[in-house]
């Protein structure tokens, strides 16, 4: 028998001990897992305090605002959830989102491929221009006047093309598709394979981490919008979910169990979307970001 053969046995026993073997936790470790513990406590913290929020009642709450909710009162879901009139509210910004998320990547694509792979002359000021676009203010009064003079304002389809415009997702896509190497464009060329295929069968499946990043980063912009909201939609058959919170506040007073409520319900279907592209997006950033 061979010597080598008799050794396997003996190198896998010894793998599977140490991979049994428990791991000691040095000071490192231990002071990693710390401040770990403390940046969580420092994130979830807003969130929980909106929580118990959430489940106190109206007088509970003006007695001891910052306190533990001692009665849970889940009732203020229901009552937010019809006041603000959630059903028809949340189609709309479904639409929106989808809609607008969609038609964004549909162009970002292309236009990232054109950028990282130099197909246009000028590919440098074009990127260059985008990365300028990060640091500016939206143009509110040149964006207003082009949407009136297109007589699309107060309607749905100039509130979705108000969202077609997001430089950040560009850059994270430019920077992803230069990671991919250059020698399988040349395989697809000599294959005789059309552009738009190329797009389709060999671009998009391999941008999906990228994807899955720019589209929960601009769906969540597009979620959470209250300004533009208010100035492109006077229809309240048109409004966003983020328009029906208005009806929590007062003159005299605003209702915050309810407004909690109704923020956490809010909140809840884009948290649900992240843990389901966490991977995605965590793969996305970091292979964009491995070059520039």
């Amino acid at each position: 028998m061979n010597q080598a053969t008799t050794a396997e046995p003996r190198i896998i026993a010894a793998t599977t001990k140490a991979r049994l073997r428990p791991r000691r936790l040095d000071l490192a470790t231990i002071g990693s897992y710390a401040v770990l513990f403390v940046l969580a406590l420092i994130y979830l913290g807003p969130l929980l305090m909106l929580l118990n929020t959430s489940l106190k009642t109206g007088p509970q709450f003006a007695k001891d605002p910052v306190g533990i909710a001692t009665s849970l009162s889940f009732g203020n879901y229901a009552e937010a959830w019809e006041k603000a009139d959630f059903p028809r509210y949340l189609i709309n910004t479904i639409l929106y989102a989808a809609v607008a998320t969609i038609a964004y990547l549909a162009a970002a694509l292309p236009l990232s491929v054109a950028i990282a792979r130099r197909h246009v002359r000028g590919w440098n000021l074009l990127y260059l221009l985008f990365v300028i676009a990060l640091f500016l203010p939206i143009a509110l009064i040149p964006q207003f006047q082009l949407i009136l003079n297109l007589r699309l304002y107060n309607t749905q389809v100039g509130y979705i093309l108000l969202f077609l415009t997001n430089p950040i997702g560009v850059l994270i896509l430019v920077g992803y598709i230069r990671t991919i190497p250059r020698e399988l464009d040349e395989a697809v060329a000599l294959e005789g394979c059309g552009y738009v295929r190329y797009l389709v069968r060999i671009v998009l499946p391999l941008t999906k981490p990228a994807l899955a990043t720019v589209a929960i980063l601009h769906a969540i912009g597009i979620w959470n919008e209250l300004v533009l909201a208010s100035i492109y939609l006077t229809k309240e058959a048109y409004y966003p979910v983020t328009r029906g919170l208005i009806v929590f506040t007062g003159i005299y007073g605003n209702d915050w169990p309810l407004l909690a409520a109704a923020v956490l319900m809010l909140a809840a279907p884009m948290i649900v979307l992240y843990l389901f592209l966490q991977r995605y997006i965590i793969g996305g950033f970091t292979a964009g970001s491995l070059r520039g």
